[in-house]
């Protein structure tokens, strides 16, 4: 006997369409509103900005407000010939692709004496006469060509240890039709990693036994093998079949960390270091990088991401060359950029590091492209030809075709 599955509604029902049979009325409601967003600029280096010329700018790292991409534009010569340097300029720009965005914005200038009096423009609280502004493309731009006069902000409470503070507000319009819902039903946020770990932690049905450095974890092989291509490879593409595996090539306090991401996808909290593990640079390597190390190995694309992301928020002077060398060992094409980026704007300070010496000593490949990089950045922030010699500075006399350089004097 056969049996019909399926679902059955009344044949005058149709798609789309509900009839609520008494003929009560209906009704909706447009909200218009704007969805804000913020973002900090530190100008640091002040008076090594001016000279740039006119027209040339320091941008912030691009933020997302309202599904859209923006960036703020400091220009230390101002943007306009005609006003021949006297003022610095500050726009903000939309930085990724859109027509007809429409918001308000508000630039701070941020006085450091701690008195509170910053120089703010708002249109945030004020009816403007034509309504919030429109930025018709990408790269257009809102902003002020006589920010400030530069003689008077040089001698401000607003430059600190040659450092300006720029604070950006951008309130991006969206309109939405809102209707009333007899009712709803909240639906909690996902528990799968929770139910996992614990899975993990009781050790239930675990069927594979690992050894790494004389300690055992125990795990499941279904779930390493949905979760690595090399956890499946070698448990069900091989031949060789075994309920113990010995790790030679990992700390357990690394293995445990791969582990944790592995049934929950999350990265662990506490991040130990090891006393016998050291970095490039001579500091303790940590948890973050060793985890980084271990995704490549096992092709865990997420946690490499993951461990990209949360390394990139730490880089620094004294870090970036350790962690270019790091990502360029493994692979993490986003964590490289990231750090080439940062030691082209931050050069001065990255050559008197201690890593700075291990690239030019271990990686001359990476210290290529670290030249090309500085390249384009000094294109983009000088007012034409080089700056005081960069090849020089960076390969002992020579520049990038290994010709000699003569310091300019």
């Amino acid at each position: 006997m056969k049996r019909s599955f399926g679902s059955r509604f009344p044949s005058t029902m149709q798609d789309g369409i509900s009839d609520n049979g008494d003929g009560s009325p209906s009704s909706s409601r447009s909200v218009t509103n704007t969805v804000n967003g913020s973002h900090n600029f530190v100008i640091q280096g002040y008076s090594l900005a001016k000279g740039m010329g006119v027209g040339r700018h320091i941008a912030s790292e691009t933020f997302t407000v309202g599904g859209y991409q923006w960036a703020i534009y400091f220009y230390p010569d101002g943007k306009n010939a005609e006003d021949n340097s006297l003022y610095v300029s500050v726009f903000i720009a939309l930085a990724s692709e859109g027509t007809g965005v429409r918001a308000l914005f508000e630039l701070t200038l941020v006085d450091q004496s701690g008195k509170g009096k910053n120089k703010v423009h708002s249109h945030f609280d004020r009816a403007l006469e034509s309504g919030p502004y429109t930025l018709k493309y990408r790269g257009s731009m809102w902003g002020y060509k006589r920010f400030f006069r530069r003689a008077v902000l040089e001698t401000s409470d607003y430059l600190k240890d040659d450092c300006l503070k720029l604070n950006c507000t951008v309130g991006v319009v969206v309109s939405a039709i809102e209707y009333p819902r007899l009712h709803s039903i909240t639906v909690p946020e996902s528990d799968l990693g929770l139910h996992f770990g614990t899975l993990l932690e009781n050790q239930e049905a675990s069927d594979i036994t690992f050894d790494v450095a004389g300690e055992k974890f125990h795990a499941h092989k279904l779930v390493l093998a949905a979760r690595s291509p090399i956890f499946k490879e070698n448990f069900f593409d091989s031949s060789e079949q075994s309920d113990e595996v010995v790790i030679t090539d990992m700390e357990p306090t690394v293995f445990k960390a791969m582990l944790h991401y592995i049934y929950r996808d999350t990265l662990p909290d506490e991040e130990p270091s090891s006393p016998n593990s050291s970095s490039s640079s001579a500091t303790p390597e940590t948890l973050t990088e060793r985890l980084l190390a271990a995704a490549h190995v096992y092709g865990l694309r997420r946690l490499r991401l993951l461990c990209e992301s949360k390394l990139c928020r730490s880089i620094s002077v004294n870090t970036v060359a350790s962690t270019l060398a790091l990502a360029e060992s493994y692979h993490a094409v986003d964590l490289k950029a990231a750090c080439l980026k940062f030691a082209a704007e931050n050069l001065a300070g990255v050559m008197r590091s201690k890593g700075f010496e291990y690239l030019k000593e271990k990686c001359p490949l990476l210290q290529s492209e670290l030249l090309k990089t500085v390249a384009g950045f000094e294109d983009d922030c000088s007012s034409g030809g080089k700056s005081r010699s960069v090849w020089a500075q960076l390969s002992d006399g020579t520049d990038i075709n290994g010709r000699r350089v003569r310091p300019r004097t």
